[in-house]
């Protein structure tokens, strides 16, 4: 943010190059501040409860093989998470864990949807390409963290299951 209103009082005053930098720290600001903002008012709302079983966290039948297909199995170790400790079976249970993972794919699915915001600042500033490629790049990549949690929330429901059959 600081570097962003360096760069706009640089273009205020009359240094014309100084917008490119103001754009691009502002855009890159926007992206992170709206993520955390995003996952604390989520989190804030919801506090991890959420109901597995409703309509909207349930597979549709494509996904399987598009999963598949998109060999979510082989990268998806690799992607980052925000706070491991939700997500932990000595810490949580099952059935908290799944919770927390509807909670996740929400989370991503606003932010891929407020990735787009900044395309309306195209409209005062141009370069529509430039703010296209970097909300389709920042939508993306918070969708690979919704299809991490549709993969694998199946497998964590089967656990449940496993669970409570046993008792």
């Amino acid at each position: 943010f600081c570097v962003t209103a360096v760069f706009t009082g640089l273009y205020i005053g009359n240094c014309g190059w100084a917008i490119s930098w103001a754009i691009t720290f502002g855009t890159c600001f926007y992206h992170f501040a709206m993520r955390l903002l995003v996952g604390h008012t989520v989190d804030g709302v919801m506090k991890n409860h959420a109901d597995c079983r409703k309509p909207w966290y349930q597979l549709r039948s494509f996904e399987t093989h598009l999963y598949k297909a998109l060999r979510v199995k082989k990268w998806k170790g690799n992607m980052p998470t925000y706070d491991p400790a939700c997500f932990d079976p000595k810490l949580h249970s099952w059935d908290e864990i799944a919770q927390a993972m509807c909670q996740a794919e929400i989370v991503h699915e606003v932010i891929v949807v407020f990735s787009f915001i900044p395309l309306l600042f195209a409209i005062p500033f141009g370069s529509f390409g430039v703010f296209a490629i970097t909300s389709l790049l920042a939508a993306c990549y918070d969708l690979s963290f919704v299809i991490i949690q549709r993969f694998n929330r199946p497998r964590i429901i089967k656990l449940i299951a496993k669970e409570r059959a046993a008792k």
